[in-house]
């Protein structure tokens, strides 16, 4: 079946129909990283969003259900080159278009995506239609497609209740948890397991306690507390600053999440509170804006935004460089950042924009990168260490 991709310049893209035949309007981006396109789709950063994969092959290696990164997924559509009608790897559990539409997910294929990643780069981000429609009507469905903005989406991502999940004691009998059984209480309980090794050799968070605010948490992120030895437990999104402090964790984190940071403004309220205590708190990502925006920082929509698994990020205080993965359109501005509250501890090496922050006389550092990686390369995981020894208070400020 034929489909196309309308832009709101009036571009279109023609090409094939993959998964779901419903029409969606959407903000379009792009992802560059080669593989890992499982946990792209199941990234809960990327609500309100149809993804194109640079990438020119994608889904031959089908679906390995244990590398969710969330429950489902949450993106609007799904852009690629060519899908592989054959799916090669002895994980597989599906074909990649089979779980597209198992999930209702629009998606396009046979198009042009240097062409179309090209457009976004000089033009910047913009909103889309993907439709199946032969005789679509440009000029009727160009208002509604300028109209799209991707809303509330942290509400539609995050956890409905709190979950704890204990701290490994023993790797060898504690392999690592899916990404999608972490976020599913029951299945969690049922101890549903990864068939992948463990990358954590040493534990070294045992009987430490985090509470980590789930914003659209990817589900790497309290694993790799869990694997340091950390409990974890899991809140939603809008849980009172008071609920937290009063179970007197070691450490909180705030994760990584999609949107617009400054729709989240009670949630910024209660962010505030958090760094107000004294309890250590590394944020990514989203939680990284939010903590800016909750101590009198700005933040501003990019031009087309950073995604993928191959983004270089320099640690000014050791000058190191680290190959990161992201997943943002939005940047906290540093300009006029007060250094009395924070400053900057990375930076992007491609455009200079402001990759984490060290907080002045606080246990407090965040990061716009995502050092749980998944998909992406591992360079930065010493961040969890490094919060690790914070709770243990082996460092002031990381």
């Amino acid at each position: 079946m034929k489909a196309f991709l309308i832009l709101e310049d009036g571009t279109v893209f023609e090409g094939t129909r993959i998964g779901s035949d419903r029409e969606v309007i959407s903000e379009i981006v792009f992802n560059t990283s080669m593989a890992g396109y499982l946990e792209v789709l199941t990234d809960p950063s990327y609500a309100g969003q149809a993804v194109c994969m640079t990438y020119p092959l994608i889904g031959n290696y089908g679906v390995c259900l244990d590398d969710c990164e969330s429950r489902r997924p949450f993106l609007d559509g799904f852009i690629v080159r060519e899908l592989s009608d054959t799916a090669s790897n002895f994980r597989c559990d599906e074909p990649l278009e089979e779980f597209l539409n198992k999930w209702d997910i629009p998606g396009i294929c046979g198009i042009d995506t240097r062409a179309l990643t090209r457009i976004l780069r000089e033009k910047g981000t913009m909103n889309g239609c993907i439709t199946t429609d032969e005789h679509f009507d440009f000029a009727k469905l160009r208002p509604a497609i300028k109209a799209y903005t991707t809303g509330n989406v942290v509400d539609r991502v995050t956890c409905t209740e709190k979950t704890v999940i204990p701290g490994v004691t023993d790797l060898s009998e504690n392999p690592p948890i899916s990404g999608s059984a972490i976020f599913d209480k029951a299945a969690y309980e049922k101890g549903e397991r990864e068939r992948k090794p463990s990358l954590v050799t040493e534990v070294n968070g045992a009987g430490l306690h985090v509470a980590l605010l789930d914003f659209g948490a990817k589900g790497n992120i309290p694993e790799s507390l869990r694997q340091r030895g950390c409990t974890v437990t899991i809140y939603p999104a809008r849980t009172p600053a008071s609920e937290i402090l009063e179970s007197h964790p070691d450490g909180i984190m705030l994760s990584n999440g999609p949107g617009d940071p400054k729709d989240c403004g009670t949630i910024i309220d209660e962010i505030k509170k958090l760094y107000d205590s004294d309890v250590p708190i590394f944020a990514i990502c989203l939680g990284h804006q939010l903590m800016a925006l909750a101590t009198g920082a700005d933040t501003h929509k990019m031009k087309y935004g950073h995604r993928g698994g191959n983004h270089p990020v320099k640690d000014l205080a050791t000058g190191r460089v680290y190959i990161s993965s992201q997943n943002h359109g939005y940047v906290v501005d540093t300009e006029h950042l007060d250094p009395k509250v924070a400053t900057p501890a990375f930076v992007n090496v491609n455009d200079g924009t402001n990759e984490g922050l060290r907080y002045t006389g606080k246990k407090i550092f965040t990061v716009q990168f995502h050092p749980e990686a998944c998909p992406g390369p591992q360079d930065s995981g010493y961040l969890f260490d490094r919060f690790i020894r914070m709770m243990k208070g082996q460092e002031e400020n990381a």
